[in-house]
């Protein structure tokens, strides 16, 4: 005990790398962000936004407003009412949406568009082209359901999506990114591609401290997402029971809402049923994350794919060991064996093995905590995840210097 404890204060008194640093050069426009959602964009996309503002660039941000219009207004940000559902890429819909983007291009002439999530990479996408936007950012994100669903009708759709976003829009003024280089392969973009950029995640700000863990029995363990069955949570207390009976001492907390507009997102008499077993609790929403990972021993997401977790960077930042799918997104947060473990999808057993032995072992806990915590260091902190916009930014409007150099001689 008193090793780990040791092993933590040297970790803490450390320089911190993650502070956010005043970013070089500036530059003048408009900036445009494309978002389904006001909380996506406030839960996901601050950081990228601040170091868009902070470079010199004005932000403006097209969402459908709910209840978060006046925290994008409070960033210093505009806000433009956008109505368009998650799932509107039918023919109709999709119409619709293109039509209501386009107006808001045409009012505001954003010298950049930026398209975040898959529904607006197609639909913004295409309305940016149509309206002659020569500096647009397709940032299809967590490709979701039409990447994990089987069926025929999602296979076609999900074939038609993967040509339009990838060749069909594909042009000078279009540079795409990615939080993982696997889903830009999906779109047949290769990671030496000078349009495509790989971003670590949405970046985690320097406020979730590396933590020793809080007091032991029971091991808690934390799954913070929305309440979605396409996001492992069946999985986790099958495999959390699984692990009680194997004679673990292990508590499973669950964080997050069920999402009506997604078809995989559970109900809440199923939650509440969860908690009718054995040290399964639902805890619904919450803005206390670090608080979360402070009281909490293991984060786990047993996600059947993603972008980059930002719930696992969180766990990472604040030191804790992860249990996670071995998934397109998972894997980039952990290395099996190292900052935690990578279990194969939907594999109960193997979940609840991976629990008993993290359960059962404070120093191996410990040990993975702070190499997940040094992987956020060097990857994930909000400080590079601002360069790394920004960069792009810069490079767009750098691109169109020269393609009007060319064009001038």
């Amino acid at each position: 005990m008193q090793r780990g404890w040791r092993v933590y204060l040297v970790a803490m008194i450390s320089p911190n790398e993650t502070q956010t640093k005043p970013l070089d050069g500036q530059l003048s426009g408009k900036l445009l962000y494309l978002v389904t959602e006001d909380w996506q964009f406030c839960l996901h996309f601050l950081v990228m936004a601040r170091a868009a503002r902070q470079s010199g660039l004005d932000v403006v941000v097209a969402t459908r407003i709910r209840n978060h219009e006046a925290q994008i207004i409070a960033e210093g940000f505009r806000a433009i009412p956008l109505e368009i559902d998650r799932g509107s890429l039918g023919s109709l819909p999709a119409t619709f949406a293109v039509k209501n983007i386009a107006k808001i291009i045409q009012s505001e002439r954003p010298d950049i568009v930026h398209c975040i999530g898959l529904p607006m990479a197609v639909l913004g996408g295409l309305a940016s082209r149509i309206m002659g936007v020569n500096k647009i950012v397709l940032a299809p994100t967590g490709l979701g359901h039409l990447w994990i669903f089987q069926d025929f009708s999602v296979r076609t759709l999900r074939m038609l999506v993967r040509l339009f976003v990838g060749r069909l829009l594909r042009n000078r003024s279009v540079y795409y990114l990615f939080e993982n280089s696997e889903d830009a392969a999906e779109f047949g973009i290769q990671p030496q591609d000078s349009h495509l950029t790989i971003i670590g995640g949405v970046g985690v700000e320097a406020h979730y401290p590396l933590s020793p863990e809080p007091p032991s029995p029971p091991i808690r363990v934390a799954v913070m997402s929305r309440m979605l069955r396409t996001k492992g949570i069946v999985e986790s207390v099958e495999a959390t029971q699984a692990a009680i009976a194997k004679g673990a001492n292990v508590e499973l907390h669950l964080f997050g809402i069920p999402d009506p507009s997604n078809p995989s997102s559970l109900t809440t008499a199923e939650l509440m049923a969860f908690t009718n077993l054995k040290n399964v609790y639902w805890h619904g929403f919450t803005e206390q994350i670090v608080n979360v990972w402070q009281e909490h021993h293991i984060g786990m997401l047993m996600s059947y794919r993603e972008g980059l977790p930002r719930s696992l960077v969180e766990a990472a930042a604040c030191g804790r060991p992860i249990i996670t799918s071995d998934v397109v997104g998972c894997r980039e947060v952990v290395h099996d064996g190292i900052q935690g473990f990578l279990v194969p999808p939907h594999d109960i057993a193997q979940i609840a093995e991976r629990l008993a032995q993290l359960a059962a072992d404070k120093d191996l806990r410990i040990r993975m905590g702070l190499a997940a915590h040094s992987r956020f260091c060097l990857e994930f902190t909000a400080e590079k995840v601002a360069r790394t916009i920004t960069s792009l930014y810069r490079r767009l409007f750098e691109s169109e210097r020269q393609l009007s150099d060319q064009r001038a001689r």
